[in-house]
């Protein structure tokens, strides 16, 4: 795990797990899934269970270029489901 900056580990003691890239739910996460399900840009978090809580639409736009990370992350790896 890379060095966390001094921002990184403020927006992770506000914001939390949502923050956290390997977390289910995270902002990240969800851009990638949403990618991956060939789904328009909608950027969230949480909402899918566990300790991703509600669902939240994202507001701020740190939170969006987070979500947006996850999905052009997706994109540019050409990873998506395909249907029967």
């Amino acid at each position: 795990m890379r060095d966390q900056s001094v921002e990184d580990k403020v927006m992770l003691a506000l914001k939390g797990y949502e923050w956290v890239r390997e977390n289910h739910g995270s902002l990240f996460d969800r851009g990638a899934a949403d990618s991956y399900y060939s789904r328009k840009p909608d950027p969230h978090y949480g909402g899918v269970g566990g300790e991703s809580g509600k669902r939240h639409d994202v507001l701020s736009s740190k939170e969006i270029k987070e979500y947006m990370a996850g999905f052009e992350y997706n994109e540019a790896s050409g990873d998506k489901k395909y249907y029967n």
